[in-house]
């Protein structure tokens, strides 16, 4: 099947987060692997409230004539996702791409993902082979991919590596959602008809450290959990009823010891009724906290603030206008 429409111009969004050592490196090497595509190309940089000499060097970069790069900056770190839906606002190309400021996946795969796309694939994601992190974050890595799978039904094996490719339909499909969170990767596959996944290199991170901490990566759970589906809520139900069943059963038991082994049975049996209940209160807590998640997720949705708010937008063009304008 040929896609409908034929890709003339490629964009890549990279949300940047205290890269600073990186961002020269990585501006050349994925300017170098976009000028090979044969294709129109723009490079979009999106600053999300960076505290080094990140947003300086992409205004900079943008500034320059004849630049293929575009600068995003955001007013303040709003993380990794609402940062690509907001280059993705930005976005003029037929294909667009994403990948991570940090080179561990690197820029020449990009046309792979091209060509792939160019077989009428609506997203192209990648699998990383041999991955270059710590045991923890491949095994904190892997349990959220298992949970998507199981949640979503959609066996893509991959779904932390930001280094896709959409096409122009899916990518207006995401910007006409307005929940406050998003995971983009799962967002896409909701729209798209044809899929793939291509197995792609990873590399040792070279400058600075992940951006994503122990409690990130929690939060980055409890997102899933409840931006996927409904379902906790009917687990509470199904697990307070079996609770109570067996709370229910406990107390037809005590009554039964104390009748036929008298009242010392009962007080040497009170540890045992503490540890069930603590069982009982955990329960009910862990069931609380599921629910302050979903109402917490319904008055962030009702106060319909914006995912982001783009402080300032730099592009060659915009500045070959204004020196035109200066001139005059």
């Amino acid at each position: 099947m040929q896609p409908e429409q034929p890709i003339r111009k490629v964009s890549v969004v990279i949300p940047v987060f205290n890269e600073e050592e990186s961002l020269p490196e990585l501006m050349r090497r994925t300017e170098s692997a976009c000028s090979g595509l044969g294709l129109e190309y723009e490079i979009l940089l999106v600053d999300d409230g960076s505290a080094d000499r990140s947003a300086e060097l992409i205004a900079d970069a943008a500034a320059r004539p004849g630049s293929h790069v575009v600068g995003v900056l955001l007013n303040r770190n709003y993380g990794q996702h609402s940062a690509i839906m907001a280059g993705f606002s930005h976005v003029s190309g037929d294909l667009t791409i994403t990948l991570d400021a940090d080179l561990q996946n690197p820029p020449e795969e990009i046309p792979r993902l091209v060509q792939a796309a160019q077989q009428g694939y609506d997203v192209v994601g990648t699998v990383r082979q041999n991955r270059q992190d710590s045991w923890f974050r491949r095994r904190a890595s892997r349990a959220i991919n298992h949970l998507i799978q199981r949640v979503t039904g959609k066996a893509m094996g991959d779904y932390g590596c930001m280094l896709r490719a959409y096409r122009r339909h899916i990518v207006e499909a995401m910007l006409n959602c307005h929940e406050r969170s998003t995971f983009i990767p799962i967002l896409a596959n909701t729209f798209a008809r044809r899929t793939i996944e291509l197995p792609v290199t990873h590399a040792e991170r070279e400058f600075g450290d992940s951006k994503y901490s122990f409690m990130k990566l929690i939060n980055l759970m409890y997102d899933l959990v409840t931006c996927l589906t409904t379902t906790p809520l009917r687990l509470l139900s199904i697990v307070g009823s079996l609770i109570a069943l067996a709370g229910f059963a406990f107390s037809l038991t005590l009554i039964v010891l104390r009748l036929f082994l008298g009242t010392s049975w009962a007080g040497d049996g009170v540890f045992m009724l503490f540890a069930v209940l603590f069982i009982f209160v955990g329960a009910q807590f862990v069931g609380m906290g599921l629910l302050g998640e979903y109402i917490g997720r319904i008055y962030n949705d009702v106060r319909a603030r914006p995912r982001y708010f783009i402080q300032r937008v730099i592009s060659p063009q915009q500045h070959a206008s204004s020196v035109q304008e200066t001139e005059q």
